[in-house]
């Protein structure tokens, strides 16, 4: 392979993936998984080949799934031989069980992201406030795309804009989907959508469906060789329902990823907010360096600016594990020690916390976001 050029590696790397799915539907499981190895080989030299961080991003997602595709054909080729096991359909789901009242968290509790909340109650909390104030010829917003780096508050922003309106809450993990409802997904998918009628056709109240890891679900891939293409079909015509022209449904879509970049066009143009959740900087780190100690007593040599300094490419995440970890070594010293109370938290727990914990996000990392975002942002 070290003749060939990126192009000639992609259509390669193509050839072996048409033919591993090939195989697969042909029930020839071993030359599926032959095929799916070196699909994934061909793509980690075309990685080495390439400088683009978006597209080395990209690669490493299809190797993850040719790899994970080739380990479960490996793990389960006796069984997959034998053919269809009894059973082994995927169950109808009780989509009530995925319907909660709103999350108890408020926007006062996620520290940072002023521009991020501003942008989500202009699209979400104030149509529900105004109905009235938007024409029915252009609506408003009701599909929100968070993406960013992983521990930097999507999920609880999901949760903060349904406490807001006093929204029911339908969440659902993708990932969950792809693997658990395949054989009954189409129809669970349209029973999500249609338990979110009904709730505001009976209730009167808006109804938030929040999509966890919606790339898993809207990614594009080349391994689908059962019913992943009609479930995403499906959610298609679901979310193009809810933007139907003159549609009054108080019914939002919010999904959230951590890899935008494998998302199929079709699934983004359905998302008219596609919003940057950015790591928190150096301003953030120091507020939420203050917010995770405030019910704690701290020593006075907790210097929160240095603090913030020495933090860059942590999560805000892995700050409040920092912190919880400094503390657990307070709460050690005290039974330690046999005293009452545990010691202050000082710079020297928080500093010990830190030199245990590596930084979550890279700055390569915040390029390809960046990148993604000057492509595709919309706010």
């Amino acid at each position: 392979m070290n003749g060939y050029s990126t192009n000639a590696l992609e259509r390669l790397a193509k050839e072996y993936a048409d033919l591993a799915i090939m195989s697969e539907r042909k029930g020839k499981y071993e030359d599926a998984i032959k095929y799916y190895k070196k699909a994934a080989e061909v793509l980690k030299k075309i990685i080495t080949l390439n400088r683009d961080i978006m597209m080395k991003e990209t690669y490493i997602e299809y190797i993850k799934e040719y790899e994970k595709r080739a380990e479960f054909l490996e793990k389960n080729l006796q069984k997959l031989a034998s053919g269809p096991q009894e059973g082994s359909q995927a169950q109808d789901v009780d989509i009530d069980l995925l319907v909660s009242p709103p999350p108890n968290i408020t926007f006062n509790d996620i520290v940072g992201i002023e521009d991020v909340k501003k942008v989500l109650k202009r699209s979400i909390v104030y149509p529900i406030k105004r109905p009235d104030l938007y024409p029915k010829e252009i609506g408003w917003s009701k599909g929100v795309l968070l993406f960013g780096p992983p521990g930097n508050g999507k999920t609880m922003l999901a949760g903060a804009i349904a406490r807001e309106i006093n929204a029911a809450f339908i969440s659902v993990d993708a990932a969950s989907i792809m693997s658990k409802w395949l054989g009954d997904a189409e129809k669970n998918v349209s029973k999500v959508f249609s338990k979110a009628r009904e709730i505001w056709l009976n209730k009167g109240v808006p109804v938030i469906i929040f999509i966890d890891e919606v790339d898993s679900l809207m990614g594009i891939y080349s391994t689908e060789v059962g019913g992943e293409v009609r479930v995403r079909n499906q959610f298609l015509k679901e979310m193009d329902g809810i933007h139907t022209k003159g549609s009054s449904e108080l019914i939002f879509v919010i999904g959230a990823t951590n890899k935008p970049w494998v998302l199929d066009m079709a699934f983004i143009r359905r998302f008219q907010k596609r919003i940057y959740v950015p790591p928190p900087d150096k301003e953030t780190r120091k507020m939420l360096f203050k917010y995770y100690t405030k019910s704690i007593k701290i020593a006075e040599d907790v210097d929160f600016d240095h603090l913030a300094e020495i933090t860059e490419g942590y999560s805000a995440s892995d700050i409040k594990d920092i912190v919880r970890d400094a503390y657990e070594m307070c709460i050690e010293e005290m039974f330690e020690k046999s005293v009452e109370e545990p010691p202050p938290l000082s710079m020297k727990h928080l500093k010990t916390a830190l030199s245990k914990r590596s930084p979550s996000i890279s700055q390569d990392m915040i390029k390809v976001f960046i990148e993604w975002n000057k492509k595709f942002g919309a706010i």
